[in-house]
């Protein structure tokens, strides 16, 4: 049996949380590696909406372990109202069931305003973030002046590490015309919410050691879409952590070794929030009716994403940078009714065929998608459980997106619902 790295192969929104779900019902433990609560998966379960975007999915389901790992980025206030919120639809949740890595990042009222403001201000470059306060919070663990969950624990030390960090942050702020950071409410405020985050915390490297060798079932739950990977996504329209499987072990602290089994998920057409190069992007109404049919709004921010056809060059480049062994599909069923359906094969740059995007912004914004059509079909493929109840050309299509992007679809999900899926290869199982 294999542990499991869930990973999304575009830039997010592709219907992780559907996925997550059915696979955390067949895991022990469900272990969030990296960013924030900038990343939101809906679940239904029994006809019951959840909607979680810092904790994992497991915890929504009895029995199961779930973990908030080092690479993630904790705000403790939202952490609080998150549980809260899930407390009052019936979910239990307790140190039983919810371990947080004591060596985790903070998010601070400070990160937030930094982050808010950068976004907000006429000066600078937009990245589209979620406001959130995880761009900053990720800088002040890289310049190692960050509050750590360990460090709620001891209040002299937490002082002298705020004072440290306010030197940086306070002249920062000078720069940019914000009030200052006052250190004494900072530290009023962590050690209130203190006690209700401490509870959780974790030596989380070793208990995932001693899952991992009792032969528990792994699932790494991943956030947001690798295309958005501070490394190797479009840069600098990008998240500030690293999102490709590699990371799986990195932000959990077990070895790569412990990291089975890849599944990327790729919707059946492409969508991108936020600001950045998108190739296929579409501005007519076809990509209206795309994100009409698929209700392409965010599950955090609410905002509008932007819609376009599949990319098999980009989805190739996340198979190869995160090792996917299979995918799973998603909405193949938004894509019901369209006579002929694209798909990019390959880019054109100033006159050249290329077949990768390439690193540079400004080549990313000149790029031209070269497409090839494919005809669609007028049945439906909505709830379909098995291939024979797909029409023959959106098996066909399938099957092409197989060959573009160089990797199987193990997965295919024909509507929201979790039993509406056609498993190929059940990715537990190796």
């Amino acid at each position: 049996m294999a542990n499991v790295v869930v990973v999304g192969a575009q830039w997010g929104d592709e219907g992780k949380g559907k996925l997550v779900d059915w696979l955390s019902s067949q895991a022990d433990v469900v272990v969030r590696f990296q960013g924030g609560h900038n990343a939101g998966h809906t679940l239904v379960i029994d006809g019951v909406v959840y909607k979680l975007s810092l904790l994992p999915s497991g915890i929504v389901r009895p029995g199961k372990l779930s973990v908030i790992g080092n690479g993630v980025v904790v705000d403790p206030w939202h952490l609080v109202e998150e549980i809260a919120k899930l407390q009052a639809q019936g979910v239990a949740i307790s140190r039983d069931n919810l371990r947080i890595a004591d060596n985790a990042t903070l998010i601070l009222p400070l990160h937030r305003e930094l982050d808010h403001f950068r976004e907000t201000s006429n000066s600078g470059l937009k990245i589209g973030t979620t406001k959130r306060g995880i761009g900053p919070a990720y800088e002040d663990k890289v310049g190692r002046r960050a509050i750590r969950v360990i460090d709620l624990e001891d209040d002299a030390l937490l002082e002298a590490k705020i004072e440290r960090l306010l030197t940086h942050h306070n002249a920062l702020r000078r720069g940019l015309g914000i009030a200052e950071a006052d250190g004494g409410q900072l530290l009023a405020e962590l050690k209130a919410i203190a006690p209700q985050i401490l509870p959780y915390a974790d030596t989380v490297w070793s208990l995932l050691d001693g899952e991992r060798r009792a032969g528990k079932r792994i699932l790494f739950e991943g956030a947001q879409g690798a295309l958005l990977d501070v490394d190797h996504g479009t840069y600098p329209f990008v998240t500030s952590s690293n999102i490709v499987a590699g990371q799986a072990a990195t932000g959990s602290g077990l070895g790569p070794s412990a990291v089975g089994y890849v599944l990327g998920i790729a919707k059946a057409y492409t969508t991108r929030v936020g600001e950045g190069p998108f190739p296929t992007e579409l501005h007519d109404e076809i990509g209206e009716l795309i994100g009409t049919k698929g209700k392409e709004f965010g599950v955090v921010t609410g905002r509008k994403r932007r819609c376009g056809w599949f990319d098999a060059c980009l989805v190739r480049q996340t198979v190869k940078t995160s090792g996917i062994d299979g995918i799973a599909l998603t909405k193949l069923d938004i894509l019901d009714g369209f006579e002929e359906i694209k798909v990019c094969v390959r880019y054109r740059l100033d006159g050249q065929e290329i077949e990768t995007l390439p690193a540079g912004q400004a080549a990313q914004a000149r790029v031209e998608p070269i497409y090839e059509t494919i005809e669609g079909w007028s049945g439906s493929t909505a709830g379909a459980r098995s291939w024979g109840e797909l029409p023959a050309q959106a098996i066909k299509y399938v099957r092409r997106i197989e060959e573009l992007i160089g990797a199987p679809v193990a997965v295919l999900s024909t509507s929201p619902e979790r039993d509406d899926t056609i498993l190929v290869r059940n990715p537990f199982e190796g």
